[in-house]
């Protein structure tokens, strides 16, 4: 009789482990899935202090747009949400991409000079936490950082470190660093979402990282009455192809325990390649994919090293 109360017992706080976690996962889904929409977004961005005291700061940046986020892919374990931004009625610049990943086995680590590497995780570094994984525009690599979702006191939010390439807004125009190491802290609230850093300039090299200065930063996500229809015309005529490019990166990372890209090909940054061919395969028939994929491949391939 007492060895089957204490079965009973054990079964018991199993079931209510196990519907626990089902039901923090389901938080954690939520409040990704929270993101999409169509947003004001503010960046704003300052560096605060360096530990050298002749260090000249450079101007604080302040940029806003209209953006929509969408959501690609969402299943229990993995949601895929693309960024737009509209820059007038006639323009959309395909934006960054965030895929989120449940208890993921391996993340890929920037190291320096457009090199990533693959690590793997073991099961006490994932447990119960979700990879964010940052794609440039292009679909090329960013970073990926590996964080637990939080919801205590009505808030929802997620934080992580992880090492990144210089931000677009600086990488053709500074060499004096070659390394960010982000703190994020991002939070869904009523009126939309936030993703606050604090980033490190780092240089890093053969005698390790040295400081070059920290920085603040903050991106306001804004629900409202904005107009991000020409975000939806753009997707509709692209949504395919980019499907196509995401694929063929899915089968070189696959392919590459090392990834390390050439900045400029000819002059040329691979971005400008594949938007170039976006505009070629606007509408693209999906029975022609696979001929797409292999332009798409040859654009790529001269980038990798």
């Amino acid at each position: 009789m007492k060895k089957s109360i204490g079965l009973g017992v054990i079964l018991t706080v199993l079931s209510f482990g196990l519907q626990a976690q089902k039901d923090k996962v389901s938080e954690d889904r939520k409040a990704i899935l929270a993101m999409e929409g169509c947003y004001k977004v503010t960046f704003e961005f300052a560096e605060t202090f360096s530990p050298d005291t002749a260090y000249q700061y450079h101007d604080r940046k302040f940029d806003q747009g209209i953006e929509q986020v969408k959501v690609l892919v969402n299943t229990d374990k993995r949601i895929v949400l693309q960024h737009l931004l509209v820059v007038s009625d006639s323009m959309v610049i395909k934006h960054w991409r965030q895929d989120w990943v449940y208890e993921p086995t391996e993340i890929m680590v920037y190291d320096k000079d457009n090199t990533w590497k693959v690590v793997k995780l073991s099961a006490s570094e994932r447990k119960g936490k979700w990879a964010q994984k940052v794609y440039q525009v292009d679909d090329s690599p960013r970073y990926e950082g590996v964080g637990t979702w939080v919801h205590v006191d009505g808030r929802h939010f997620w934080e992580a470190k992880a090492d990144a390439p210089l931000p677009r807004r600086e990488y053709t125009k500074r060499n004096d660093y070659n390394v960010v190491g982000r703190f994020s802290h991002m939070e869904v609230t009523n009126d939309g979402w936030f993703l606050e850093q604090d980033n490190a300039k780092i240089v890093r090299d053969e005698n390790g990282d040295r400081l070059i200065c920290m920085e603040k930063g903050m991106e306001k996500f804004t629900k409202g009455d904005f107009d991000c229809k020409p975000a939806d015309e753009y997707w509709a005529k692209t949504e395919n192809y980019w499907a196509a490019v995401r694929e063929v990166w899915s089968e070189v990372y696959a392919k590459n325990q090392t990834l390390e890209l050439a900045n400029k090909v000819d002059g040329q940054f691979l971005f400008m390649a594949l938007f170039g061919l976006s505009a070629s395969h606007e509408n693209m028939d999906l029975a022609k994919k696979e001929e797409v994929k292999k332009e798409i491949l040859e654009a790529i391939q001269p980038f990798i090293i």
